[in-house]
C-alpha cells in the first residue's frame, strides 16, 4: 500500500450509535473514521501506541463530514481510508462511509491531524512514520 492508497474496513452498525428509529447518530460516523483511520495506520506497520511512548501524538486540528444518507442499525458500514495531504507538522486523511452491501455512499469527510509533543507543542513527524506510510 503506498501514501496514496485506500484502505477498506468493514463493521456492522451497533445499536448503542443508533437513535431510537435506528438510525445511526451523527457523530458515530466520526468514530468510524478514526477507527478507519486506525486500521489504516496498522496496515502500514503504524501502532499508535508507539508512537505516543515517543512522546508524540496526533490532535485533530480540522474535521468536517457532509451526511449523504443514513447508516441504520444491522447494516454493515465500510470506511474507505487514504491520506489526502501529507505535511511535516499535519496529516489529513479523506473518508468514505459506504454501506457495505449495496456500495452507496453514506458519507465523506476528513479529518487534519496536527503532531504535538507531550507539552502540547507541534512538531515535526517522525521520519519512521512518514517512510511507513510512503510519504519519502
Amino acid at each position: 500500500m503506498t501514501a496514496n492508497e485506500v484502505f477498506e474496513t468493514t463493521f456492522p452498525v451497533r445499536y448503542a450509535e443508533t437513535d431510537q428509529m435506528g438510525i445511526a447518530h451523527h457523530a458515530s460516523y466520526v468514530v468510524w473514521m478514526e477507527e478507519g483511520r486506525s486500521q489504516y495506520m496498522r496496515a502500514k506497520g503504524i501502532a499508535y501506541e508507539e508512537i505516543e511512548r515517543e512522546g508524540r501524538f496526533l490532535a485533530v486540528a480540522d474535521l468536517g463530514v457532509r451526511y449523504v444518507a443514513p447508516a441504520r442499525y444491522g447494516d454493515a458500514v465500510t470506511v474507505r481510508t487514504w491520506i489526502g495531504e501529507l505535511r511535516s507538522r499535519t496529516v489529513t486523511f479523506g473518508y468514505e462511509v459506504l454501506h457495505a452491501t449495496s456500495r452507496s455512499l453514506l458519507a465523506t469527510g476528513q479529518v487534519k491531524l496536527v503532531w504535538i509533543d507531550r507539552g502540547g507543542r507541534v512538531t515535526k513527524m517522525p521520519d519512521w512514520v512518514r517512510l511507513a506510510i510512503g510519504g519519502g
